[in-house]
């Protein structure tokens, strides 16, 4: 049976996945700006390829609080779920600053679950997307579901998941104005996507390197 160790990225695939993602990114922050008609920056500082178990850790260390995050679920060639988590205790923050400041405290409550869930269908669907399209492959994407709780509760989801199971894990920073909130954008794949990935991450090097000779 394969293992992470087995399918560890090489740098230049790290490289290229670094790539995909920040285009992806810019993307995403592109068509939410255009949603709420305010500046809206998304920024990825690094990536990181964990286990499942150790990206429980990462948000158990990091988030002593419970999360917020909106689940999706992306079906292809690569197959597999994508969360973007926040602090719950931002949410409302993050609603009023993609709501806008003209909405009360009352009116931000009750927007907040359908904005939560518009924001991450956004940046969620534009990043899948754009990933998909770059490596000339086609996804489909069910539609976002908020859930609540912690690293245990959002990567435990049902089904079950398999053994093996990957995280690839992206801190971004998500500033709308003068609102800077930081979260995570975390893409879970088996074994078997994850290979697929490495193998359309190598085609993609070959075909950039192709066009700049």
């Amino acid at each position: 049976m394969m293992t992470p160790a087995d399918l560890v990225l090489e740098e230049l695939e790290k490289d290229a996945l670094t790539e995909l993602v920040n285009i992806a990114v810019s993307r995403a922050a592109k068509n939410l700006r255009e949603m709420v008609g305010r500046q809206v920056f998304l920024s990825v500082p690094r990536i990181n390829l964990v286990g499942r178990q150790q990206a429980i850790d990462i948000l158990d260390e990091r988030e002593m609080d419970r999360l917020v995050a909106v689940h999706q679920v992306f079906e292809g060639d690569i197959t597999g779920r994508a969360l973007l988590i926040f602090p719950e205790e931002r949410s409302l923050e993050l609603v009023r600053a993609v709501a806008g400041p003209d909405h009360s405290l009352e009116d931000i409550i009750d927007l907040e679950q359908e904005a939560l869930a518009e924001t991450g269908n956004i940046i969620l669907n534009s990043c899948l997307a754009t990933i998909a399209n770059l490596l000339r492959r086609s996804l489909r994407v069910s539609l976002p579901e908020v859930i609540r709780g912690t690293g245990t509760d959002f990567f435990n989801l049902a089904p079950p998941p398999l053994p093996g199971e990957v995280v690839l894990f992206l801190y971004i920073n998500f500033t709308v104005k003068d609102n800077d909130i930081t979260g995570y954008i975390a893409m879970l794949m088996d074994m078997p996507s994850l290979a697929v990935l490495k193998g359309l991450l190598c085609e993609f090097i070959e075909r950039v390197g192709g066009t700049d000779k």
